[in-house]
């Protein structure tokens, strides 16, 4: 039974000094606090859990930094879509693998143990919705990071079952050949990679699609977890307004059986009523700050919904940010302009900022993507980071100040290792196949940014 030692760990709420854990079938076995450093691997820096990414679309990473060019006219996450579509059509199973790997790679650097991949590339110009699922299996077996896979049902362009566009072809099933495609992936679970169930958007699938294809899952993997896109944008509330007389929120709340199983992605546009009724249910706001800020979208009501009692956890989404600290730093940001204040998401009992972001971020991460972990306690997976001590930005900071400086001192703070399930997947900085996964990264990039329409 493997045991390691390291000089400070968060451990669930609490820091503590001389930390001994002890390893057993990827689970934290035993800690020991104020214990020495004999029969234990030694790893210095202070230790935080790993963080879970739970949202993610991995090809979208090949437009990141390829939209801001502004032209006379709208320029709003619909002008944006139209170049992510562009980016899908060119998608082939053996492109996204070398897309997603890279990718997973920066997430595990950053600290990212665990991935949801909101997965709607099913057809793509191949028809090769299998092939393409294989790829983000295969990418995430390489890089050994933590999979949730999550296919997305998507069937329609608007409310009322509009018809979809040319650009959305790449991304579409009926619900009767989705639960078909669903018994397919589950075959592909491993004990690191899980199957989990994403529908798209209220918009996108049509009303009476989702409880069928709940109980399709429910019977290959009973309660998985279940996301969805919604309340991103205003248009998309008053859409739903339109057709159905409530707010997206409203509606799922009164319609859906959401519950603790299910996170919400974005939930940007939501009413009092609406958020209080997401806690109410046990559902999980799944924020991605950076995405959201570069699209437009607007502030989800952080400050009322953690006061409450909400869980959350954040995601990259659109890859324009690989970096939890950056999410986190935005997520109080914009609450800090927006309400004219400081240390707006701190408890209001006392308390850091930067400690409770993470700490309740990884175990909202954690829940969302079904795993038993985001703290460091007896019986959790053993998912953790180590920060470098040697970083200037830590001089100075101790206990819940490392966590505050980890997160809002902007000077880079490397991270030395990232264990997942007891093992070690980041070493002294690096992966073990980082040239190899990162060189076909970098020239997949390359290849794909020439083909697309941009702005010079």
């Amino acid at each position: 039974m493997p045991s390691y030692f390291f000089k400070s760990a968060l451990l669930g709420r609490d820091w503590a000094e001389n930390v001994r854990l002890h390893v057993d079938a990827g689970c934290i076995s035993m800690i020991e606090t104020g214990a020495a450093p004999e029969l234990a691997e030694t790893v210095y820096g202070p230790v935080l859990p790993a963080m879970a990414n739970v949202h993610s679309h991995a090809f979208q990473r090949v437009v990141a930094g390829l939209t801001e060019y502004y032209t006379m006219g709208t320029s709003d996450f619909w002008t944006w879509r139209t170049l992510m579509y562009q980016a899908a059509r060119l998608m082939t199973p053996s492109t996204l693998k070398d897309i997603a790997a890279g990718l997973y790679l920066e997430m595990l650097k950053a600290g990212y143990g665990a991935v949801a991949e909101f997965h709607y590339l099913h057809h793509s110009h191949l028809d090769h919705a299998a092939e393409m699922s294989d790829a983000i299996f295969a990418a995430a077996a390489e890089t050994g990071i933590s999979l949730l896979h999550m296919p997305v049902l998507y069937e329609a362009s608007d409310f009322g079952g509009a018809a979809p566009t040319d650009g959305q072809r790449p991304f579409l099933h009926s619900a009767t050949e989705f639960a078909g495609f669903l018994h397919h992936v589950a075959g592909k679970q491993t004990g690191e990679a899980k199957l989990g169930l994403a529908f798209h958007s209220l918009r996108a699938v049509k009303p009476d699609s989702f409880e069928p294809t709940i109980a399709v899952m429910d019977a290959l993997s009973p309660g998985a977890p279940v996301h969805i896109h919604v309340a991103e944008q205003l248009r998309e509330v008053e859409a739903s307004l339109k057709y159905s007389g409530k707010r997206p929120v409203e509606w799922m709340l009164d319609h859906l059986p959401v519950d603790a199983r299910w996170c919400l992605i974005h939930a940007t546009h939501v009413s009092e009523a609406e958020w209080k009724g997401m806690i109410e249910r046990g559902a999980i706001a799944g924020l991605c700050p950076t995405t959201e800020a570069n699209l437009g979208d607007g502030l989800f009501p952080a400050f009322d919904y953690l006061n409450a009692g909400g869980r959350f956890a954040i995601g990259s989404d659109s890859h324009v940010s690989i970096d939890p600290r950056e999410e986190l730093r935005l997520l109080e940001y914009g609450q800090r302009l927006f309400r004219r204040e400081r240390t707006v998401l701190a408890p209001r009992t006392g308390g850091h900022t930067g400690e409770r972001l993470w700490a309740r971020a990884a175990a909202g991460g954690a829940a969302a993507l079904g795993i038993n972990g985001g703290e460091i306690e007896v019986g959790k997976r053993a998912d953790l980071i180590v920060l470098d001590a040697d970083a200037p930005a830590l001089a100075g900071p101790r206990y819940g100040q490392v966590a505050d400086a980890f997160v809002f001192r902007g000077a880079p703070i490397g991270i030395t290792h990232v264990m997942r399930a007891g093992d070690w997947l980041i070493s002294e900085g690096r992966h073990k196949r980082e040239d190899e996964i990162m060189g076909r990264f970098r020239a997949t990039l390359e290849r794909l940014a020439a083909l697309l329409e941009l702005e010079d």
